[in-house]
């Protein structure tokens, strides 16, 4: 009875040490020693068998909503899952990295925290090792989102930047094609990605595919320039579309803005798993609130002529950041994960 009564003690601990609430689907009646079909879903995460470590996925949530520059943990997990396969210790590689998050020394030094508080700062300890790893992602994001004429997403730039260094992205104002060090970084930076959708859990919102955000031919084009913005240029691009047309999710995310945008009018904004950000304006209706998750052509809401506008339709943009003035060509963004315009 003590063993028991101990053993949900600990069970207990370690829950509270995770901050997760974590839901198990058990398959019930069966006396068998194999692996069970379980699986947990906590946050944006997919924990359990296939999945990230239960162990970890407290740690991987929390550094990425640590981080203000809209990190999504699941690309933390698939990163974890390519330099160590979520190994503790997987042992010194052969340029010398260490740990689940697979620190150069020479970086540790710069870059290590003490994330559990114990008094040391160890690459070889995941407590130490994934808050450590958030924060330099959070920083190389934060400073990929400053360069939209670089090519790659701002996370893309980011995963490049950890794995090569800042300035080998700066050298190719882009992630370094597949020639640099025997395209080490560019598949690098492939695999993850390939992998976030993997490691998101049903409520992450994450699924594959891109699509126009609503239905009707195209307008105003991006940068085109005019005194009708106080910016002197339109930083997105325009669909004529009458009052009423269904407005969609043009990729799958999280809505971080639904309300009134100013000049905007009726506003949706939606952070996307790359770091990107959608926005869709002059809406006569909003049908989603902050924090919902979205797939790809999910209905968001309807057209309109809300805010500054000389007629209906819809003003469709994609940016760096959640706010105005981080705009990147939403057209050419749009063609490169395969929708036609």
């Amino acid at each position: 009875m003590l063993q028991i009564v101990g053993g949900a003690i600990v069970a207990l601990v370690l829950a509270l040490v995770i901050g997760l609430i974590l839901l198990l689907a058990m398959s019930g009646g069966s006396g068998g020693g194999g692996e069970g079909n379980a699986q947990l879903a906590a946050g944006s995460l997919k924990v359990g068998k296939n999945g990230v470590p239960a162990a970890y996925a407290g740690l991987i949530q929390q550094a990425a909503d640590d981080c203000n520059a809209g990190l999504p943990a699941s690309v933390l997990a698939a990163q974890l899952k390519q330099e160590s396969g979520f190994q503790a210790d997987p042992g010194k590689s052969s340029a010398g990295a260490l740990g689940i998050a697979q620190f150069m020394p020479g970086t540790w030094k710069t870059a290590g925290v003490d994330g559990n508080n114990d008094g040391r700062k160890d690459p070889l300890d995941p407590e130490d090792a994934i808050p450590a790893q958030g924060k330099m992602m959070c920083k190389l994001l934060r400073t990929a989102k400053k360069h939209p004429e670089y090519d790659g997403s701002p996370v893309e730039l980011a995963l490049a930047g950890y794995n090569a260094g800042w300035g080998r992205v700066e050298q190719y104002r882009g992630v370094p094609p597949e020639e640099f060090a025997k395209g080490q970084t560019y598949h690098y930076v492939k695999i993850i990605m390939s992998n976030v959708a993997s490691l998101t859990g049903p409520d992450g919102g994450l699924s594959t595919g891109w699509t126009r955000p609503v239905d009707g031919p195209l307008g105003t084009p991006y940068h085109q320039r005019g005194g009708a913005w106080s910016s002197g240029m339109h930083t997105g691009i325009d669909f004529t579309v009458p009052t009423g047309t269904t407005v969609k999710a043009a990729g799958p995310g999280k809505v971080v803005t639904a309300g009134d945008g100013g000049a905007y009018g009726n506003q949706v904004v939606i952070r996307h798993a790359d770091g990107t950000y959608s926005q869709y304006g002059h809406l006569s209706k909003i049908a989603v609130s902050t924090g919902k998750r979205l797939k790809a052509g999910q209905k968001i809401g309807l057209s309109g002529a809300t805010g500054n506008v000389s007629g209906p339709h819809l003003h469709f943009e994609i940016r760096t950041g959640p706010g105005y003035g981080s705009d990147i060509d939403p057209g050419a963004f749009l063609r490169k994960r395969g929708v036609k315009l």
